[in-house]
């Protein structure tokens, strides 16, 4: 049984991000786990949570993902039950980003958050790029960052560009990333290691220009 959060990084950091996990993998997955320790070693306090319809899955049989606006009410709770006191900034994995991302403008508008952060942001599913998720995103007051490889099926580096997206979501392309940003080093010359360290560098560099 795994405690509600996962936690990395400083305890006196200036920033918590709270992560949610896309909706295949758990909170404790590799690529999670890789995200949120290269997030912890630039100085980020890392808390990570899982949605309960994956969390009954480590007690019991394989439960599908629900539709991500039934979740937003769950990501809300966390929020609360995580209880920070310094600046928090919202996001996740896929799905989990998606989730925060339909929360974070209330949250922001109460002052209850700083930002929002989305690691691989599922624009639309994969060889259905007709069918966007993007609705919400045109009008988003929150800051956002969305990192995103160049080749990721849920949203390519061709693709992305020719939304409508909000003024206040900062795109970063990871070269040849996926939709975990690992890249093909064969092709790209990075490694996963090389484009998560970068991820990092990026949210650090954004996360200080939010106004907190």
């Amino acid at each position: 049984m795994l405690d509600r959060f996962l936690l990395q990084g400083p305890q006196d950091a200036r920033f918590t991000i709270l992560l949610a996990h896309g909706a295949g993998a758990p909170m404790d997955s590799a690529s999670m786990t890789s995200a949120a320790e290269a997030l912890a070693a630039v100085g980020f306090r890392v808390a990570r949570f899982e949605f309960a319809y994956m969390a009954a899955r480590r007690t019991g049989g394989r439960k599908p993902p629900p539709r991500a606006e039934t979740l937003n009410p769950e990501y809300e709770a966390a929020i609360a039950e995580l209880a920070t006191s310094g600046p928090l900034i919202i996001g996740g994995k896929s799905m989990g980003g998606r989730v925060a991302s339909m929360v974070a403008d209330d949250l922001y508008r109460q002052q209850k958050i700083a930002g929002l952060l989305c690691l691989g942001y599922p624009f639309h599913p994969p060889g259905q790029p007709e069918k966007l998720r993007t609705g919400h995103l045109t009008g988003l007051a929150t800051p956002a960052l969305i990192c995103q490889g160049t080749r990721d099926e849920f949203g390519t580096r061709d693709e992305v560009p020719g939304y409508d997206l909000s003024s206040r979501i900062e795109l970063f392309w990871l070269e040849d990333g996926d939709h975990d940003l690992k890249p093909r080093k064969t092709v790209s010359g990075f490694s996963a290691a090389d484009h998560l360290a970068t991820m990092a560098k990026t949210a650090k560099a954004w996360a200080e220009r939010l106004v907190v």
